[in-house]
């Protein structure tokens, strides 16, 4: 597979004061997928201007023509399968096919705990994500649903028509351990990693490097396990995580050997943010566009 260029566009603008600019710039420029993230809040824009995922990509959809919209990523913190296959299914249509569910376990920032709940641990999150996943898969496929689960349920769960693709809109299943893998091969179009996060304070790009060989090559397992040929698999990184921080989008050409390096490990899409002044991703914006338009002819 070829190598993809996407960026991520983050919320955090009113729509007339910078949002839909950006949206139909990062199609001028020729990126394959804007995505955005689906939290209620995050980290250092806790207490800022932040807005809803699906209502961005909504809006999106509408002052775009071709570029693929998604998110990165979804999950079970705040969303209920059924309620999300619904507006899923909506954004699908007004967007005429073009959206890519990001779809993860989730984490303990504000999302976890901004219904009132106590925050899941890592073994509770996947728990949920492995059902989760799956209704959602039906929920996307079939004209009515009925489910009853530890943690979800369906009664009669009306989908008509369903996606505009078909049989559903793709899954990108963010996942790094061994439950996560095996949904991600047996759901996903696509498989999303950000690289390893112990290593991000004080590893090395070298480190991370390997440390991301060993998740594809459990992903490759996990395939192999259910007779999927993990090649026929989209691998998507998720920058500005590993090591390298912001590094890449320090020149073209080093964003060009970091691409390089992760398109041998069989990357086939690589994720940018798009630059947001006096934030963790802060960018030049020439050098980013440069980027964007120059990087996927230098990788060949």
């Amino acid at each position: 597979m070829s190598l993809r260029l996407s960026t991520v566009i983050l919320p955090y603008r009113r729509w007339n004061e910078g949002s839909r600019e950006a949206w139909q710039r990062a199609e001028q420029l020729g990126f394959h997928t804007g995505y955005t993230y689906d939290h209620l809040s995050w980290r250092t824009f806790r207490d800022g201007p932040w807005f809803g995922a699906v209502p961005t990509l909504t809006a999106a959809a509408a002052v775009t023509d071709h570029l693929r919209l998604g998110t990165l990523v979804t999950s079970p913190n705040f969303r209920h399968p059924v309620t999300l296959a619904k507006e899923l299914i909506s954004l699908d249509d007004v967007s005429g096919g073009r959206v890519t569910l990001g779809i993860g376990a989730g984490g303990t920032g504000f999302d976890a705990t901004a219904l009132g709940q106590e925050p899941w641990t890592p073994r509770e999150r996947a728990d949920r994500l492995a059902e989760f996943v799956p209704l959602l898969d039906r929920l996307l496929s079939e004209d009515s649903v009925s489910y009853e689960g530890d943690f979800y349920s369906a009664h009669e769960a009306r989908n008509i028509p369903g996606c505009v693709q078909r049989p559903r809109l793709p899954f990108a299943v963010a996942a790094t351990g061994p439950r996560g893998l095996r949904l991600a091969a047996r759901y996903g179009q696509a498989w999303v990693t950000t690289g390893d996060p112990k290593l991000y304070e004080n590893g090395t790009p070298e480190q991370s490097v390997q440390a991301i060989r060993g998740q594809a090559e459990r992903l490759a397992d996990a395939c192999a396990e259910i007779g999927r040929d993990v090649a026929g698999m989209d691998k998507i990184l998720l920058t500005g995580f590993t090591p390298d921080r912001a590094r890449p989008l320090e020149s073209l050409e080093a964003f060009v050997d970091f691409a390089g390096r992760h398109r041998e490990l069989g990357f086939t899409e690589i994720v940018i943010h798009w630059p947001i002044p006096d934030s963790d991703f802060a960018a030049d914006e020439k050098v980013f566009e440069q980027i964007a338009m120059e990087a996927l002819a230098q990788l060949g």
